[in-house]
């Protein structure tokens, strides 16, 4: 999940620069936002069942989704976000029909993994009986082995963070309505 963080910094380094606000991060407003951190533990919790569990690890990293896209749907006017959801869907797909994510383990080599990632109750070794292998974990990065899916949740989030931050100044501090022409009436 680090490059996931370094996706974020980047996101946020790249508004600012393009003239941004770090206060805008504080402005953003979502539909349902408790959707993220709920899919987020439940995804999290499956990291800590035991590798000969495989049922259970896989069944909970795609029960964590669901929160995740039906907070992408709910939010997908915002820009970025359906390109988003179209990685985590790409996940999901290759997740359920393959019985968790299969890695090239090549792949995991490069990285830097001696096979370990492979093992886990989570993932599984890409094969030639692997269903889509096109969307499986083949993208080799320093101690991290992305998929498509990945890498499309990544654009779409920092897409997302960016547009935030380059926002222009909001007039009304967390979504309060003004009359238009109330300050001429007394």
């Amino acid at each position: 999940m680090q490059w996931m963080a370094l996706v974020l910094v980047v996101s946020i380094a790249v508004g600012y620069l393009r003239g941004g606000k770090l206060r805008n991060l504080t402005e953003i407003r979502v539909t349902m936002w408790w959707l993220l951190p709920l899919g987020f533990i439940i995804l999290a919790g499956s990291g800590w069942v035991s590798s000969d569990q495989n049922e259970l690890a896989v069944s909970l990293v795609l029960i964590s989704y669901l929160p995740l896209l039906l907070f992408i749907w709910l939010n997908r006017d915002l820009p970025g976000l359906w390109l988003a959801g179209l990685g985590i869907l790409m996940n999901f797909t290759v997740i359920a029909l393959n019985g968790g994510m299969p890695v090239l383990l090549e792949a995991a080599g490069i990285a830097g993994n001696t096979g370990d990632l492979a093992l886990d109750a989570k993932h599984v070794l890409l094969t030639n009986g692997t269903r889509l292998p096109f969307l499986a974990d083949v993208i080799p990065l320093p101690s991290a082995v992305l998929s498509l899916g990945d890498v499309f949740l990544a654009i779409g989030i920092g897409v997302f963070l960016e547009d935030q931050i380059r926002q222009p100044p909001s007039l009304f501090s967390h979504g309060a309505q003004g009359v238009a022409g109330s300050a001429t009436h007394s």
